[in-house]
């Protein structure tokens, strides 16, 4: 919060809709508005600064349970969250949410005067970035669910034409907004990931396929080994072990 009060937070994030608001500002009918804004938005970016801490105690308590193959896998896993979610922010704010308020302030008239209020501009554009952030981490959990043998290549590439309905039933149903601007803004995006996670699961489906061709492999010559080691000791047993005692 201190930090967050010596930048111009609200200006910053008025910036999508400042080309609408024609000379004009973001109205609020309580005093305490713009301190809760900056409040709500401090307790947001705290909670984003403050994850790789927790996610590090979390890991400090999970390692010791985990193999050396599963620990090598963590650091680029929490990149890649990392990564989509920071694009799904910057994807709702500098691309969907100008747009769609271009497609919601066009409608305006000579009849009707917008008065935007300020807490629910900024409660619309900060529920859009972070749907938009943890939707980016759709190929994350179906590559999870494909390394635990929940969900295989097959299956995801037979459903792709139920994925395309479910994209947009999901954007409906999350999107904070009810225009079809902000729902095929991130239906459309929704499905590229979902593309995105089928290449992800072919991926790690390929390679539990040869991990364990490989663990096969050697069991059968394990097996073999033994079988040919049960065998010698057989003939050291049969007619000439008894002639030899």
């Amino acid at each position: 919060f201190i930090v967050l009060s010596h930048v111009d937070l609200i200006r910053f994030l008025e910036q999508p809709i400042a080309p609408y608001l024609k000379g004009q500002k973001l109205i609020y009918t309580h005093p305490g508005t713009s301190f809760g804004i900056v409040m709500n938005a401090s307790v947001v970016v705290g909670i984003l600064l403050a994850s790789p801490v927790a996610i590090f105690q979390i890991w400090g308590f999970l390692s010791p349970a985990l193999y050396s193959h599963e620990k090598k896998m963590v650091l680029p896993l929490f990149v890649a969250v990392l990564l989509l979610f920071v694009a799904g922010l910057a994807l709702a704010f500098y691309v969907v949410l100008p747009f769609t308020l271009q497609f919601l302030l066009g409608f305006e008239s000579d009849a009707l005067t917008p008065m935007i209020s300020a807490t629910e501009y900024f409660s619309f554009a900060i529920t859009m970035c972070l749907v938009f952030g943890v939707v980016f981490q759709l190929p994350i959990v179906i590559l999870l669910l494909t390394a635990i043998g929940i969900v295989t290549p097959a299956f995801l590439t037979k459903y792709r034409r139920h994925a395309i309905v479910l994209c947009i039933v999901a954007a409906a149903f999350i999107t904070p907004g009810a225009d079809p601007t902000s729902l095929f803004a991130l239906s459309i995006p929704l499905y590229f990931l979902f593309e995105l996670s089928v290449v992800a699961s072919r991926v790690v489906y390929r390679r539990k396929q040869k991990k364990a061709a490989r663990r096969e492999a050697s069991a059968a010559a394990e097996a073999a080994a033994e079988a040919a080691a049960a065998g010698a000791a057989n003939d050291d047993s049969g007619p000439q072990g008894l002639f030899a005692s």
